[in-house]
């Protein structure tokens, strides 16, 4: 994700489902505290919210 990578890219390198890719994410999103929007992209203010974290 941090590299720009799409889910379809992300499951291809990492030899898993596209669904699992999509639950993964939704568990890193929802332990940064990231609530689901229909305004935008999750993973744009995943970055700094996973620095602030760190």
């Amino acid at each position: 994700m941090a590299e720009g990578r799409d889910n379809t890219a992300m499951a291809t390198t990492l030899v898993i489902t596209e669904r699992s890719v999509s639950k993964h994410i939704g568990y890193v999103f929802l332990k940064l505290g990231l609530p689901q929007s229909d305004s935008g992209d999750r993973r744009v203010p995943a970055v700094p919210a996973y620095l602030n974290n760190a």
